[in-house]
């Protein structure tokens, strides 16, 4: 599949893939955060990615927040949909990825909270947010 066609076999709406994304954010909720982690054990931001958008929207994403910045297509702050990745640079050559889920709000692994959901209107993500990706669905709706 061409790396900018990423969209599971049916359309689902908005809200439908909040919902999903919602359940699978239970069962991960609190994991501690651990570099280069992929378990229940200790988890880090892509890879929490990669559980959550396999386990509700049935699409595999690449292991890194790097790899995973360059899928789907860029998508502006404002317009911004439940399912959307969204990126921040932490670091020189250092990057943080979430998923927003709508209400201005995103899942991701916390270093100090583990899987949490944090506002993008936080004063630190705000003003290290760097970019946006539809990589999910095609939504309807």
């Amino acid at each position: 599949m061409h790396s900018g066609q990423m969209f599971i076999a049916r359309d689902m709406t908005n809200e439908v893939l909040k919902a999903r994304l919602l359940k699978q954010y239970s069962a991960w909720k609190g994991t501690r955060y651990h570099m280069g982690g992929s378990s229940h054990r200790g988890v880090d931001c892509s890879a929490l990615m990669q559980h959550l958008f396999s386990e509700s929207a049935a699409l595999s994403l690449p292991r890194t927040a790097a790899e995973q910045m360059r899928r789907g297509k860029a998508v502006s702050r404002r317009e911004l949909k439940p399912g959307d990745l969204v990126f921040f640079k932490t670091g020189r050559n250092q990057r943080h990825v979430g998923v927003f889920i709508g209400g201005d709000e995103f899942i991701h692994a916390s270093t100090s909270q583990g899987v949490t959901i944090s506002s993008l209107s936080n004063e630190y993500w705000g003003a290290h947010y760097q970019a946006a990706r539809r990589v999910a669905v095609k939504t309807i709706g």
